[in-house]
């Protein structure tokens, strides 16, 4: 039982986040075409992996930041020079992870679209 509520509890943070914050929502809808992508191009098992790998980084570093964000929020209302430092170290990860992202489906994806 305990478990189930684990479940439910991280779905809710999935939701919530899904529900409120707008770059999540755009990382999902690109997971949702990289995938539709993939299948059409027939990418390769381990070209897969990567994908998949990617794609869930970038959603789940996008969930912390999210997290932190709104713990942060909780610490102060006001302005503090050192709590931008941690919101912005947080999104700067999921920057990182992102074009690294890019990166990789640009290496995966174009020459077979040039291909195509």
């Amino acid at each position: 039982m305990k478990h189930t509520n684990t479940f439910i509890h991280a779905a809710n943070g999935i939701r919530q986040t899904f529900k409120t914050e707008v770059n999540f929502r755009i990382h999902a809808v690109a997971t949702v075409l990289v995938v539709f992508l993939g299948v059409v191009l027939q990418i390769s098992g381990v070209e897969w992996l990567f994908v998949a790998g990617c794609c869930m980084l970038v959603l789940a570093l996008e969930l912390l930041n999210t997290a932190i964000e709104h713990l942060c929020d909780i610490v102060t209302e006001e302005y503090h020079p050192i709590v931008k430092i941690v919101k912005d170290t947080a999104a700067g990860a999921v920057l990182i992870v992102a074009l690294g992202s890019l990166f990789t489906g640009l290496i995966i994806f174009l020459p077979k679209i040039f291909h195509f």
